[in-house]
């Protein structure tokens, strides 16, 4: 397996993250520990999950997901297996939010606590807190990684403007830099991300970790007409957006992409974003061993210069 680099950092990555907000919410948890035993095994490592991991469904409070890998982790022998990316910043509720050094020092202790872990590998903001100055921030994350808590720490739904000041701050200050990005891109929603910020993340060797790379499932090939909705009531809505004359259009270049290479539009989606010069790692998840293997596929997957520029085409916005 393939190994890229999170950044400039000295940490390596299959190119295929696991989205571990699956983990407590669609799926429990002795088949989240055969999903893990089935990635771990197929040679991938990183694995992305937030505190707030699935605090939306009835009954949660948040950090379900954490819980989960941490038991996991627990069985033994497989901490230095992987890589475990976390996010602080998002309503936990009773106050619990943003990027305020107190809170950082707080939340941390949560997730390693939840993680069953010494250290987090990647320690992400997950929204941008524009209520708290970027070097309180930094500096909260630079105590962490002194105290061999967090090794590197990375960004998500920031857009370029802000990124780049975060570093500034970070570089003028000697202060910990965002190493990686997490923003959403997917041959489905490319506008927002190669406008910007991929220019910006190749420019200054930010590593791109992506979310919804499968557009909720709609890239799958899985939802082709309004009928489909109803085999996701969590998806169906966000997913009924993309199913117009662009949407239908990319599908069927996935789907031709996809004979011709004896893959499935999964696997394909998620290779051309792995071919893209920008992203490290995409982030897709699954909730058997089935779905697995189509995402695992995709990392096996060589795309021909016709195959890119069909997709490209499609997908052109």
């Amino acid at each position: 397996m393939q190994q890229r680099k999170l950044g400039k950092s000295d940490i390596s990555v299959a190119p295929l993250a696991f989205g571990g907000n699956v983990f407590g919410w669609s799926i429990d948890e002795k088949t989240s520990f055969s999903i893990l035993d089935g990635f771990v095994d197929a040679g991938l490592n990183l694995i992305d999950t937030a505190d707030v991991y699935s605090r939306w469904v009835p009954g949660n409070q948040g950090g379900e997901s954490e819980t989960i890998i941490g038991k996991w982790l627990a069985q033994g022998g497989r901490r230095d297996k992987v890589v475990i990316a976390t996010k602080v910043g998002k309503d936990m509720g009773d106050g619990k939010v943003g990027l305020k050094k107190a809170y950082i020092q707080r939340a941390v202790e949560d997730s390693l606590r939840r993680l069953q872990t010494d250290y987090i590998d990647l320690y992400q903001s997950h929204d941008d807190d524009k209520s708290t100055p970027f070097e309180e921030t930094l500096e909260a994350y630079g105590a962490l990684i002194k105290a061999g808590k967090v090794r590197l720490i990375g960004a998500s739904n920031y857009d370029v403007k802000r990124l780049a000041e975060a570093r500034e701050v970070g570089e003028k200050l000697g202060l910990p830099l965002y190493q990686t990005l997490q923003p959403e891109y997917s041959l489905i929603e490319r506008g927002a991300f190669e406008r910007e910020l991929e220019p910006y993340c190749l420019q200054h060797g930010v590593g791109v970790i992506g979310f919804y790379s499968l557009a909720s499932g709609f890239l799958s090939g899985k939802y082709r007409s309004e009928a489909d909705l109803g085999k996701s009531a969590a998806r169906g809505a966000r997913v009924k957006g993309y199913l117009n004359e662009r949407g239908l259009k990319i599908l069927a270049a996935l789907d031709t992409v996809a004979q011709r290479q004896s893959s499935t539009p999964a696997a394909v989606a998620l290779a051309w974003l792995i071919a893209r010069p920008s992203v490290t790692a995409p982030i897709a998840s699954a909730t058997s061993l089935q779905q697995l293997e189509a995402l695992v596929a995709a990392t096996q997957l060589t795309l021909t210069p016709a195959d890119v520029a069909l997709l490209d085409e499609a997908s052109a916005y």
